[in-house]
C-alpha cells in the first residue's frame, strides 16, 4: 500500500482548491476558532485544531487568524506564535519593548528615555511574537500612529485566552487588511506576516521594501507585481539580480501549511 497522506488540517492542491498570490484585501473572520466555528465558515476538519505546540522542544500557544477575501472567493489563515517570555535579543543585552501606542524598540533600558519618538505611556518589555501582533492590529484596525494600540489581557493572549481577539472580530467586522499571499512547495497557501498593509493609503511599496529587507524574506512563491491572481506554478522563476525576491521566512509564526 502506498497513501502520500496529508495532515486533516492540511488543504492541498490537485483537488480543485484554487491558490492564490498578490495582495488581497480580506476580512478577519475568526481567530483560534473551534472545529464546530470552522464548519460554519465552509472549513471541516476531523479534529479539533489544537493551538498549544511545540517546536524546537519550544512551547508556543498559536493565535490562529482566518481571513476571507471575496471576488474572487477564498478562505485562509495564518499564524501567530507567542510565549509568555519577554523576547531578548540572542546575547540578552537587549530585550524588546513596546508602550500604548504599540510601538516597537530594541534597548537595553526604558527607551522612552533615550528616544524623543518613543511615546513613555504603559512602557514594558514585550513577549516574544507581540510584534507581529500589534503590527498586524495596528493596520486592521487603522490606528494611527498617535493612537493607542494595546491589549488589555496580553498576559492572558500569550497564554492562550484569546477572547479580546475574538472581540475585536466582531467590533472590526467592517474594516478589512491587506495580505500579501503566496504559495509554498506548490500546494500551501501562505500569508506574508513581515508586514500588514492598510487598506487606504495603498502602500505597495512598503510590502516590497520589508521583502528585500535583512530579515523579510518569505517562504513561498509570488508574483513580482503584488497583484492579486490566482496562483500557476512556475508563476516567478528565481532571478540572481533580484534579492532573494522568491523567498520569505514568517517571524512570529509558523508556515502555516494546513
Amino acid at each position: 500500500m502506498a497513501i502520500a497522506s496529508n495532515n486533516s488540517q492540511e488543504t492541498v492542491a490537485g483537488g480543485g482548491v484554487p491558490l492564490y498570490v498578490g495582495i488581497a484585501p480580506a476580512s478577519i473572520v475568526a481567530v483560534n476558532p473551534t472545529k464546530a466555528e470552522l464548519a460554519e465558515l465552509g472549513v471541516n476538519l476531523k479534529s479539533e485544531p489544537e493551538y498549544n505546540v511545540t517546536l524546537s522542544d519550544n512551547e508556543y500557544q498559536k493565535i490562529t487568524f482566518w481571513v476571507k477575501h471575496v471576488a474572487p472567493d477564498f478562505i485562509t489563515r495564518f499564524d501567530v506564535l507567542m510565549q509568555p517570555v519577554v523576547r531578548t535579543s540572542k546575547d540578552g543585552s537587549k530585550a524588546m519593548w513596546t508602550n500604548n501606542r504599540g510601538q516597537i524598540s530594541w534597548s537595553d533600558t526604558d527607551p522612552s528615555a533615550k528616544y524623543d519618538w518613543y511615546n513613555g505611556e504603559g512602557v514594558r518589555k514585550a513577549y516574544v511574537g507581540e510584534d507581529t501582533l500589534l503590527n498586524f492590529i495596528k493596520a486592521w484596525a487603522n490606528v494611527s500612529n498617535t493612537g493607542d494600540c494595546y491589549l488589555e489581557s496580553i498576559d492572558q493572549i500569550v497564554n492562550g485566552n484569546v477572547a479580546e481577539l475574538r472581540q475585536l472580530v466582531t467590533a472590526l467586522a467592517d474594516n478589512k487588511v491587506r495580505l500579501l499571499m503566496g504559495v509554498k512547495d506548490e500546494k500551501y497557501q501562505n500569508v506574508y506576516t513581515k508586514h500588514f498593509g492598510r487598506l487606504k493609503p495603498q502602500r505597495n511599496d512598503l510590502f516590497i521594501k520589508e521583502l528585500n529587507g535583512d530579515y523579510g524574506s518569505f517562504n513561498a512563491e509570488y508574483n513580482a507585481d503584488l497583484v492579486l491572481r490566482r496562483w500557476e506554478p512556475a508563476i516567478l522563476t528565481p532571478d540572481s539580480e533580484v534579492k532573494d525576491a522568491t523567498s520569505i521566512e514568517v517571524t512570529g509564526t509558523d508556515d502555516a501549511p494546513w
